[in-house]
């Protein structure tokens, strides 16, 4: 973890219900910074189902906050993470494009929304997360002399995530997990007495589609419209597909 300045007494820090912040938010107590935890809900939709991810996430956290010992707060970025990431993908795969959405909930939501409101909401001298990302600090840099480095787990590395975000929000950030490989982040939730969290299945893929398949998922927002998949070395047709630029 790099070292923060003496004036950096409150920490307010990302609390995801998983192994990783939970460790940050471990690893910050530790350093005897004042450690104020907060859930972001930004998708609270359920499933066909009716399971709602958010819902178990936050009981996570809660859970996770208890043991180490800081409050946990929840913030609701439900209604700006739909019109600034949810509808920016839909909109772009109706063109073809498929970008991805932890990118831009990256810059649009955590690192803008969530950083602004735990600096002025919550009077946070530093925001951290759980991303296994580095940042470094020299004179000879541009912008306060602050850039991204990749984290020392190369498996878990996220700072292709995290390219977007404004540079200006890297002086108050604090990446934990960073420099550690994920083999020992859990062996440290474990120590601290974290089993449900160790324990607990890591997210990967699409936040608000979970466990669902994706074609079906983006059926409901996206009308189908079937296309050719075709060789361009000869032109032969060789299957079809349902993203057909309208």
């Amino acid at each position: 973890m790099r070292k923060m300045s003496s004036t950096v007494k409150k920490v307010v820090c990302a609390m995801s219900g998983g192994v990783d912040s939970s460790v940050a938010a471990l690893l910050l107590k530790n350093r005897g910074f004042q450690v104020q935890g907060v859930f972001m809900r930004n998708w609270d939709i359920a499933d066909e189902k009716g399971y709602c991810q958010a819902d178990h996430d936050k009981e996570d956290a809660e859970y996770a906050c208890r043991k180490i010992g800081i409050p946990l707060q929840e913030v609701n970025f439900v209604k700006e993470y739909w019109n600034n990431v949810f509808n920016y993908l839909i909109e772009e795969y109706k063109t073809g494009y498929t970008p991805n959405p932890d990118i831009h909930c990256n810059k649009k939501i955590k690192f803008d929304l969530f950083f602004k409101y735990a600096l002025k909401n919550l009077k946070a001298d530093a925001v951290a997360t759980g991303h296994y990302a580095r940042i470094a600090q020299s004179s000879d840099l541009p912008e306060k002399g602050f850039k991204l480095l990749k984290g020392v787990d190369k498996q878990k590395d996220q700072t292709f995530f995290l390219a977007q975000i404004p540079k200006s929000s890297l002086a108050k950030c604090i990446f934990p997990v960073g420099g550690m490989t994920k083999d020992i982040v859990k062996k440290m939730a474990a120590a601290a007495g974290l089993d449900r969290i160790v324990k607990k299945r890591e997210s990967v893929g699409i936040c608000f589609i979970g466990r669902r398949n994706f074609q079906e998922f983006i059926d409901d927002y996206i009308e189908p419209l079937e296309g050719n998949f075709i060789n361009v070395e000869d032109n032969e047709i060789v299957g079809k597909h349902k993203g057909k630029l309208s």
